[in-house]
């Protein structure tokens, strides 16, 4: 069983940054995709950006390309999400999971593992 909990939510004005961060616990990891989705109130689950084992492969979904970095450190057993430019449209409860290599990369239901969120909240 895998744990993952995710800190570095918070409020922040428009244009500004933040880093999540996700740190994983259980057992040692085995290659998970890890990725990052986000809900906002009264809408549905969506993916923000995703990446493989190795760093080499990294997915974004368009509204965040260019503004959001996801990154990770395997020793660590950690993920981040490096979110800069940040828009009131932005403002979600923000999830860390984790999947096999196998997932499919932006859809939820591929992955196994969910931390319980860390809210982030961009002011106008």
């Amino acid at each position: 069983q895998v744990q993952l909990v995710e800190v570095g939510g918070g409020l922040v004005q428009s244009g500004g940054s933040l880093r999540l961060s996700c740190t994983a616990s259980g057992r040692t990891w085995d290659r998970e995709l890890m990725a990052w989705f986000r809900q906002a109130p009264g809408k549905e689950r969506e993916f923000v950006a995703a990446i493989t084992w190795s760093g080499l492969n990294t997915y974004y979904a368009d509204s965040v390309k260019d503004r959001f970095t996801i990154s990770r450190d395997n020793a660590k057993m950690t993920a981040f999400l490096q979110m800069n430019s940040l828009k009131p449209e932005d403002t979600s409860v923000y999830y860390c999971a984790a999947g096999p290599a196998t997932a499919h990369i932006t859809t939820s239901k591929g992955y196994v593992y969910w931390g319980q969120g860390t809210k982030v909240t961009v002011s106008s």
